[in-house]
């Protein structure tokens, strides 16, 4: 390997898929400034994703619906006081 093209910050860190709070343990130099308390018991650096493999339709075979009605009707009361 070539030295010094690697990144220092390579470390384990908890991923959790804030749709369904499933959380699973890697190697990332992800930069974050939460921690979590993981099943081992040891403290970790925590990624928060809104999807992974455990909630995308495309791998679980269902699909899931998702609340988009709140966000249209915050642009759209939004930008009716413009008018």
């Amino acid at each position: 390997m070539k030295k010094g093209i690697h990144p220092e910050n390579y470390r384990l860190v908890v991923f959790k898929d804030m749709s369904n709070d499933i959380t699973f343990i890697t190697k990332s130099c992800a930069e974050t400034k939460e921690t979590i308390k993981y099943e081992d018991g040891n403290d970790y650096p925590l990624v928060k994703m809104e999807i992974s493999n455990t909630s995308h339709p495309y791998y679980t075979g269902k699909m899931k619906l998702v609340d988009t009605a709140g966000r249209i009707d915050k642009f759209r009361t939004r930008y009716e006081k413009k008018k």
